[in-house]
């Protein structure tokens, strides 16, 4: 009797957490990261129920790859969100791609959460924001950068705190030995070093992480100007877009320096602060620099989600902000406002690289 009763309870608490997942789908595979959704284990939280890709061969060996049934396979979007109907969709195509799957998905009330940035253009961010708005739909922007206890900590210390004083100057670098160097797929590589397809090289794939977070320090206001410089350090691998950027976004009171390149030589992806007070240096996702007093050394502290509350996981974040279990911050790194306002200073900066001249906002 005793082991019925614990079946029927086990049974019970499946369907339950059944009914608690998350409904998501999958809008195009040849992103990189697609792996973080597709090899994910199952915390219980998501459940994947279609995958749209319009490269046959390419779904079926991602099927292969991850293990998952082709039964899950579309190869037409609209025919993917009519079949399995998801509460959201994950977009893991091109930026260019994202604006085809907000227009898919949100006159049917489905959720979405792009890879950053938001969009290929500022005419493509801010048709995705009226339909969006229109709509009621959550659309999200997903950045690694969010996910770390060392940027929540230094937002809650430059904001909340105010531990640097008034912030001045804000140094933000970003990216890598480039997306050739470090083996990235040649179905990513095909858009990723495509203007089309991207938008723009190393000034879109890592400018957009700088001008998120400074949007969020500077609470959402636009600055003043952007000036811009691009070089193609690596013409022969390279030969359509900038490998290697640098941004200038002033405030006035405030200026933030992006540097945004695939010719690090190593990956980064780490933010100074500076204020009239202090300096707040972010080196890594754990690590923390601190110093405002003049007869101190800087302190070095690690920081985890144990010591502030972060997300960790974006597709637990998706989760819980369609379940209402969290509210989305205005401004947020997530946040559209904030991240329409990234795709307007990335467009600056693309016209201030080509023009030579500082464009005014």
């Amino acid at each position: 009797m005793r082991t019925i009763f614990l079946l029927f309870f086990l049974l019970q608490v499946s369907l339950v957490t059944r009914a608690q997942k998350l409904r998501v789908a999958v809008a195009g595979i040849t992103h990189g990261h697609v792996g973080w959704i597709l090899g994910r284990a199952d915390k219980g939280d998501i459940e994947l129920c279609g995958i749209y890709e319009p490269d046959t061969a390419l779904a079926k060996s991602y099927a292969k790859r991850y293990g998952f049934s082709e039964q899950l396979l579309y190869h037409q979007l609209p025919t993917m969100l009519d079949a399995v109907k998801p509460e959201a969709v994950l977009g893991f195509g091109s930026v260019f791609s994202h604006l085809q799957v907000v227009e898919a998905c949100a006159p049917r009330g489905i959720h979405v959460m792009v890879e950053k940035p938001l969009a290929v253009s500022l005419e493509h961010a801010l048709k995705m924001e009226k339909l969006a708005r229109q709509h009621g739909i959550h659309l999200l922007t997903n950045y690694e950068t969010s996910w770390y206890p060392s940027v929540a900590k230094t937002f809650q210390l430059c904001l909340d705190s105010g531990y640097a004083g008034n912030i001045r100057k804000v140094v933000i670098h970003d990216g890598h030995q480039g997306p050739k160097e470090i083996g990235c797929s040649p179905e990513f590589l095909a858009w990723l070093t495509d203007p089309a397809g991207n938008g723009g090289g190393a000034l879109v794939d890592f400018g957009c992480y700088g001008a998120n977070l400074m949007t969020h320090l500077m609470q959402g206001r636009k600055p003043l100007s952007v000036t811009a410089i691009t070089r193609q350090f690596k013409p022969q691998v390279y030969p359509k877009v900038d490998d290697d950027a640098t941004i200038v976004v002033d405030y006035g009171h405030a200026q933030c320096i992006i540097q945004a390149s695939w010719n690090w030589p190593f990956s980064r992806k780490d933010m100074e602060v500076y204020g009239d007070k202090g300096f707040v240096f972010a080196p890594d996702k754990n690590t923390l620099l601190l110093r405002n007093n003049e007869k101190m050394a800087a302190a070095r502290r690690q920081v985890t989600a144990a010591d502030i509350p972060v997300y960790e996981d974006p597709f637990r974040y998706l989760h819980d902000v369609v379940r209402g279990k969290i509210t989305v911050p205005a401004g947020g790194l997530y946040e559209l406002s904030n991240n329409v306002m990234v795709v307007r200073i990335l467009e600056a900066a693309k016209t201030s690289a080509r023009t030579g001249k500082t464009v005014k906002l």
